[in-house]
């Protein structure tokens, strides 16, 4: 892939950009298996997932700078002016269609950016969130609610420009801090959610919700975790950090009828979410917040998907569980090698790379371990 961007010094977020793809995800694999060697010498590589090189992203995180009349949505350089990135990439075209829409009807309302140097203005960042079926959800984050009352008036206008807007909202982010986002979001539509459809699965993004940045490699994802749940055939699935219960639901389609399928995340609003989709589905899946410790118990095959840090003290209760599967998706290959170590009675069987954001030296690492 070439960026002009990258060639002219405008943005090196891409540390791996003009490295042939073949040979970064070459790198990428030997990496991960020479970091796993020690806590995992019998594991069996699977081919890795290939991602598309360009327009893989389905979100933007769009940093607002410039001035009125010269807004840029991209970066902020070492000085803290904009720089303008909306011809990056690594949108695809039905995500990059509505950075232009969405920066003329800012530049009407004349909502002032946020300069960080200075610590005044009101605009911070546009996120914007595009779905497989091409629909859109936008988030404006602001210092305050000072502009609501003037996006609300304005709002039927943005909707006619945009490509299939379906969710708007505004995230208020007080502090002068580098967290992108505020606890208060204010909808500014009637529909509260994107649908994010995998594998058949409608799993519903909420603004502030998670979801993997790459659709293709999410996918590869759950089809891979999906086929190894199906091989094992458990007595019951346990589904822990489930979100709005992607592994679970997916994992639900394809065993028996009957087979107990719980999923476990601290989001009440993601379990209800998640409880909306399995009755949609009809899918036996059920979903709660709870002690993911004591949850272990009783299940047959475990599935984790932490954040970086991984699971640490999970590893205890697995190893006293009567759990015999485990699959564990991984985003950070460092804290799974921990992870594994800390798991003595657990054998890593199969794994695979799922190459998450090409360019870069991130990706996701996902296992399948047994019981030894």
């Amino acid at each position: 892939m070439q960026c002009d961007y990258f060639d002219a010094g405008a943005c090196r977020s891409c540390t791996f950009m003009g490295i042939p793809y073949e040979v970064q995800l070459r790198r990428k694999q030997q990496d991960v298996q020479e970091r796993l060697a020690r806590v995992a010498p019998e594991v069996v590589w699977r081919s890795p997932f290939a991602s598309p090189e360009s327009g893989f992203r389905n979100k933007a995180k769009l940093v607002v700078g410039g001035s009125p009349g010269a807004l840029t949505l991209g970066i902020l350089d070492r000085e803290g002016r904009g720089v303008d990135l909306q011809g990056c990439g690594l949108y695809p075209q039905a995500l990059s269609a509505a950075f232009d829409p969405v920066t003329r009807w800012l530049e009407r309302l004349q909502v002032p950016p946020y300069d960080v140097p200075r610590r005044r203005g009101e605009l911070k960042h546009v996120l914007l969130t595009v779905s497989p079926d091409e629909e859109l959800m936008l988030r404006l984050v602001l210092r305050s609610d000072r502009h609501l009352p003037r996006l609300r008036d304005a709002l039927p206008r943005l909707l006619e420009e945009l490509p299939s807007p379906v969710v708007v909202s505004v995230n208020l982010q007080p502090e002068h801090t580098a967290v992108l986002e505020g606890e208060h979001e204010v909808l500014l539509t009637a529909q509260e959610h994107l649908t994010m459809s995998i594998g058949g699965v409608p799993l519903p993004l909420r603004p502030g919700g998670f979801f993997q940045t790459n659709t293709a490699a999410a996918a590869a994802l759950y089809e891979t975790a999906t086929g190894w749940v199906r091989d094992v055939a458990p007595r019951s699935v346990l589904d822990l950090y489930c979100g709005v219960g992607g592994f679970a639901l997916h994992s639900a389609r394809v065993l028996p009828a009957g087979t107990p399928v719980r999923g476990l995340e601290i989001s009440a609003e993601a379990v209800a979410a998640a409880r909306t989709t399995a009755a949609e589905l009809s899918l036996a899946a059920d979903f709660g917040t709870g002690d993911a410790e004591a949850a272990t118990a009783d299940a047959d095959l475990v599935v984790v998907n932490p954040p970086r840090r991984g699971i640490g003290a999970l590893t205890q209760a697995l190893e006293r569980s009567s759990a015999r599967h485990l699959v564990y998706s991984s985003c950070d290959v460092a804290s799974l090698a921990r992870d594994l170590a800390d798991l003595p009675s657990w054998v890593a069987q199969e794994a695979r790379l799922v190459d998450m954001f090409p360019q870069t030296g991130h990706h996701e690492v996902v296992v399948r371990l047994q019981r030894g």
